[in-house]
């Protein structure tokens, strides 16, 4: 799946500031809520919790990729936050994490979900593009720096 079908400039949101996984989880959900308004913030919020239950879903350098699978959801939705500070995430690297990519993917696409993860776990691991990522200020780079 291309980027630019994953992602859209109204869930793409730069330098916010949260202070604890649980609060960045539940703004996560807001965001998600807005582009799913059939499903509860909470329903969301439900999904992302119990993954981050069976392990952190902090990938290690700064970044985590919290996921969950959904029934009544069609295609794949994605978000991207940026937080001002780094905040503690359980991450495997003890490190505090500061982007966050959320994926939300319909109950019944497994492997379609492991292959988006993948692919972002994969772009996040450029240095360069995490250190532009973490500069910005404005929704809009975001979504293009991560789209391009």
């Amino acid at each position: 799946m291309s980027l630019d079908l994953l992602f859209s400039k109204d869930c793409s949101k730069a330098a916010v500031l949260f202070n604890s996984k649980k609060r960045m989880l539940e703004y996560l959900s807001q965001v998600a809520h807005q582009h799913l308004p059939h499903l509860s913030e909470q329903t969301i919020l439900d999904s992302l919790m119990a993954r981050e239950k069976l392990g952190s879903t902090g990938i290690g350098k700064g970044v985590a990729i919290p996921h969950g699978r959904l029934d009544g959801i069609e295609q794949t939705v994605a978000i991207i936050v940026t937080n001002r500070e780094a905040i503690n995430f359980d991450a495997i690297d003890n490190r505090p994490v500061d982007i966050f990519v959320a994926l939300l993917v319909p109950g019944n696409q497994c492997e379609q979900h492991l292959k988006t993860l993948a692919k972002i776990a994969d772009k996040l691991k450029d240095k360069q593009l995490c250190k532009q990522l973490r500069s910005v200020t404005s929704d809009e780079e975001l979504y293009q720096l991560m789209v391009a």
